[in-house]
């Protein structure tokens, strides 16, 4: 991470529609690592650029016509700036991306990118939410309709998939985990997974997925890896099932077999987190479950470059920075 240097720069003062937030913690994302790095493309980004977009922090000053909220109150900030409800805009843009992010003591952003935390979370687990939790959200809850007693598969253990885990089992729904480590398949169980594959062993996962369920396949999966996983994964779907496209770990580009694809008659979604309404419901859900997102770890604010390596090694749930003394 020889891109990174620490700066000491003047306080921001926040304009008419704007609140300067003291930034307690932030969430790091894999999308973090390649800002730093140069490789994220077409995002536009300005440089020298702050890094980082999910934060959770506190109101310490306003602008004049800032309505929304009073000095003191807890927040977070949305991933992507301006998407408040409804379909993606196109004049959005991302924290860390085209826009400076938040990876600093304070910032200032409009009010109208941030929300109110959750009242059950401390500035650790609350930062986590704005990405990986409202991804999950939003393809299960927003977008996927979850049900009861329907069974969701998420491929790894990283933030997203934890969430996925999570927040699906809070809904009563069955989950099965998919992992190649022995470590990260027990704590998953721990978790509450319903039934967990050894990627490695079972080369054909799909095939003791569809097991599970009785032949019937999975109602919902996230897709998380990419590439020829994504045919697996239409294998392992029951007929008329969901599938969210969410990562890319294997391979930006995603294949399947068509004439199966006819047969399974498979929604499949693309989810690219998601807006400020959604993350809203998500807050009130943490709190009326007392839902505790999974912490791999947290860093101080000195120490971001083990906090991104640790990321890169691979986490169990979501690295932190922990900025303030929150």
């Amino acid at each position: 991470m020889q891109h990174l240097t620490l700066e000491t720069v003047p306080m921001p003062v926040p304009g008419e529609h704007e609140v300067l937030v003291r930034v307690d913690a932030v969430s790091l994302n894999y999308r973090d690592i390649g800002a730093i790095k140069g490789e994220e493309s077409g995002a536009g980004m300005p440089f020298p650029l702050t890094p980082g977009s999910d934060l959770a922090g506190s109101v310490v000053a306003m602008g004049p016509r800032v309505t929304r909220f009073r000095e003191g109150d807890a927040v977070l900030g949305t991933f992507w700036a301006g998407w408040i409800d409804g379909d993606w805009p196109l004049g959005a843009r991302v924290l860390g991306g085209s826009l400076p992010g938040v990876l600093a003591q304070y910032v200032v952003l409009h009010e109208d990118w941030l929300v109110r935390a959750p009242r059950t979370l401390d500035a650790v687990q609350a930062s986590t939410l704005p990405c990986a939790g409202l991804t999950a959200w939003f393809a299960l809850v927003e977008k996927g309709g979850l049900r009861a007693g329907q069974t969701v598969l998420v491929q790894g253990t990283g933030g997203v998939a934890l969430f996925g885990l999570q927040l699906a089992r809070a809904h009563g729904a069955q989950v099965i985990v998919t992992s190649g480590s022995d470590e990260k398949r027990r704590r998953v169980r721990e978790l509450g997974a319903s039934h967990v594959i050894d990627r490695i062993a079972a080369a054909k996962w799909d095939v003791e997925a569809r097991e599970y369920t009785g032949g019937r396949g999975v109602d919902h999966i996230f897709e998380l890896v990419g590439g020829d996983n994504l045919g697996t994964s239409l294998r392992a779907l029951r007929q008329g099932g969901r599938i969210s496209l969410i990562g890319v770990l294997g391979d930006y580009a995603m294949t399947f077999p068509s004439v199966p694809s006819f047969l399974t008659r498979p929604v499949i979604q693309g989810i690219g987190v998601g807006h400020r309404r959604a993350l809203e419901e998500l807050v009130r859900a943490v709190d009326a479950v007392e839902l505790k997102p999974v912490v791999d770890e947290h860093y101080g604010f000195e120490q971001l470059p083990e906090a991104l390596a640790h990321l890169e090694r691979g986490a169990f749930g979501k690295v932190v920075v922990k900025v303030s003394g929150a």
